[in-house]
């Protein structure tokens, strides 16, 4: 789903605090080999699986059978456990290293597919011929060579296979504008748009392109202007206000200004947690360990390279997806059962579909039991004077519009159950931020776009620690504090004090 149009004319107040804490920084930094990790550990595991695979084979019998057999008769017997422990450390250290060297453990949009999948023969025909010579040097015949054949064939096709698998996932995210960075160049000359082109015409690159940023006294903005067909954004002094707007991931130089120049904007990069990459033959020397990394056919030099905990990240998608289902699973006679009162309640539909402004600014449709009469959104206007909230925000007590069946829906949130469906699909999350309507974030300053960096959640910590606080800096500040302070364990206790409040029914 593409970003919001409210939002490319929305007018956001300016502010001076666009920076994201040292702390948030370092957490980045610390989970930053986080997703090496766990590929390691799925190529480990793929191993130890072909093994099992190969050997219940050999054996004719099952997985576990087999691999007790080959265990007590074949290894204790034959006294070769030592031997064939170390040959399967041995070949996982081996694929682990070569893989490791290859850079398939490298972002994917770094690679073609064909490219990936030749590199990924590659490291298992490399580290099959390391455990072929260390089999022939120790001669190893208590080891069956069909098992050893098996094996390596199967981690072969499974390696290539899963990384088949994820890429394409990955694709389709991009093709819904999920997963995708978004882009800032700063240039408008000819090298600009070449790369811009270079970016939107590769699909596995999952880059999405927000504008271009001059360098004033470099860039003909006269004549380039008319070019990017209003594409341009401003000059260099404002270029993180742009990037905190557009909710920029990665900015490209293609064009030269001074050293000092460059210097101060790594130094904001690595503040904001932004990817910083220049064209190597504009700034040549400045980055001189620096290794050249082509995106798609194109060659650029990372300056910085804002880490995302990628684990953590995997880990609580995972858990989102199973308190989803099981939710959804052991609440559908409560689902069935709130669906007829809405219905016979008052006229009008069972849901309620919100449009709301998601990660990125991206709208998406959230999905909640109906607690208001059907025209309640028309009549919003002649109640705005009974708000209580202050600020941005709006919400009544009592509000005229609930129905009968809708407050006691919103005293104890099963307003919010059907939310579980947003889930799934990924446009929500169990924790986070609560996902605001257009109006609200048309009035945001940009500080207050901090909240619309992660995905948004059915409950928070705002939910669970402040609910009944009319101050919108409360809810900012509250959400700032769990998106700087993210952590599974923190999801996890969000999660069980929210059973604690909706039981309490403080809810409106």
């Amino acid at each position: 789903m593409a970003t919001s149009e409210f939002w490319q004319n929305a007018s956001t107040a300016p502010s001076s605090s666009t920076g994201i804490s040292e702390r948030a920084v370092a957490g980045r930094h610390r989970t930053a080999r986080g997703s090496t990790t766990l590929w390691m550990l799925l190529d480990a595991l793929t191993v130890i699986g072909a093994v099992v695979v190969a050997v219940a084979t050999e054996f004719h019998s099952n997985p576990v059978n087999g691999a007790k057999g080959f265990w007590h008769g074949t290894l204790i017997h034959g006294e070769s456990v030592g031997i064939l422990s170390a040959l399967l450390i041995g070949f996982i250290a081996s694929l682990i290293l070569i893989s490791r060297s290859l850079h398939l453990y490298a972002p994917i949009r770094m690679t073609s597919h064909l490219h990936e999948q030749r590199l990924s023969f590659q490291a298992s025909l490399t580290s099959t011929l390391l455990l072929m010579g260390a089999l022939y040097l120790i001669r190893g015949e208590a080891v069956p060579r069909t098992v050893v054949i098996m094996t390596v064939c199967l981690v072969t096709v499974t390696l290539g296979l899963r990384r088949a698998l994820f890429r394409a996932m990955l694709y389709r995210r991009f093709e819904s504008g999920m997963n995708t960075r978004n882009v800032i160049i700063v240039g408008t000359g000819a090298e600009a748009h070449a790369l811009r082109h270079h970016l939107q015409s590769i699909r596995q690159l999952g880059f999405v392109f927000k504008g271009f940023v001059y360098v004033p006294g470099t860039d003909d903005i006269a004549s380039e202007a008319s070019q990017a067909d209003g594409e341009i954004l401003g000059a260099l002094d404002s270029l993180f206000d742009y990037a905190r707007k557009h909710f920029v991931d990665e900015i490209f130089f293609t064009s030269a200004c001074e050293r000092g120049v460059l210097k101060n904007v790594l130094e904001q990069a690595r503040a904001n947690g932004i990817d910083l990459r220049v064209v190597p033959d504009l700034y040549d020397g400045f980055a001189w360990n620096n290794d050249i990394e082509y995106i798609g056919q194109f060659p650029t030099i990372p300056l910085h390279r804002g880490d995302v905990p990628e684990v953590e990240l995997i880990f609580k998608r995972v858990v989102d997806v199973a308190l989803s289902l099981l939710a959804l699973v052991l609440l559908s006679p409560v689902l069935f059962a709130i669906a007829i009162a809405v219905k016979l309640d008052s006229p009008g539909p069972v849901f309620y579909l919100s449009e709301r402004i998601g990660k990125k600014a991206r709208i998406f449709k959230c999905v909640k039991f109906r607690t208001m009469v059907r025209d309640a959104d028309r009549r919003r206007s002649a109640i705005m004077h009974m708000n209580e909230r202050e600020g941005i925000l709006f919400k009544i007590s009592h509000d005229p519009r609930v129905t009968r069946v809708g407050a006691f829906l919103r005293k104890y949130s099963l307003d919010e159950l059907p939310q579980f469906f947003n889930v799934l699909t990924g446009t929500m999350s169990v924790v986070g931020p609560r996902p605001p309507i257009a109006s609200e974030v048309r009035q945001y300053q940009l500080s207050h776009l901090r909240r619309l960096d992660v995905t948004p959640g059915i409950t928070g910590l705002w939910q669970v620690q402040a609910r009944q606080d009319p101050s919108f800096d409360s809810y900012i500040s509250l959400d700032v504090a769990y998106i700087e302070n993210w952590s599974v364990w923190l999801d996890l206790k969000i999660i069980l004090r929210t059973i604690g409040v909706v039981f309490a029914g403080t809810g409106s």
